[in-house]
C-alpha cells in the first residue's frame, strides 16, 4: 500500500478536512496568496478524488 492509499484512506472525518485546510492555508502563506485561485482549485479536485464531498461556494 502506498503512501497515498494511507492518505485516502486516513480522509475520513474532521481531521482530514482540518489538514487539507493546513496544507491550504500554508501554500498560500508561502506564494504571499498570489496564487489562491489555483491553491484552492487542486485542494478541491484532491479532496474530490479521494472522495471527501465538501460544500464550498463559487468564488467570483
Amino acid at each position: 500500500m502506498g503512501i497515498f492509499d494511507r492518505f485516502k484512506n486516513q480522509m475520513k472525518g474532521s481531521k482530514a478536512k482540518d489538514t487539507s485546510d493546513a496544507a491550504e492555508r500554508k501554500a498560500n502563506e508561502k506564494t504571499g496568496n498570489k496564487h489562491e485561485g489555483q491553491v484552492d482549485d487542486a485542494q478541491q479536485r484532491i479532496e474530490g478524488s479521494l472522495g471527501m464531498d465538501r460544500d464550498r461556494h463559487e468564488q467570483p
